[in-house]
């Protein structure tokens, strides 16, 4: 298991083979590499796991509010 954090995608990043995606976190928008989502590919709107820049797995609001306090059980979310 790894330790991931939830962001969700804003868009997709011109060229790259729609590999990279615009998503945000936290309110702040980072580029991630979505190529590893080999079920079905993130669009606008989804909500991914990402673990070191990659995103792992797509999840929905939920899971992320999830991931979320866990993050906040720990220490290292955003602030309630």
């Amino acid at each position: 298991m790894c330790l991931g954090i939830p962001g969700r995608v804003v868009s997709l990043v011109d060229g790259y083979h729609d590999q990279i995606a615009l998503v945000d976190v936290a309110g702040e928008q980072r580029r991630v590499n979505i190529g590893l989502l080999d079920t079905e590919p993130a669009c606008p709107g989804d909500w991914v796991i990402i673990h070191m820049g990659f995103a792992v797995q797509k999840t929905d609001e939920a899971g992320a509010e999830a991931a979320l306090a866990g993050l906040r059980l720990l220490g290292r979310g955003e602030e309630a």
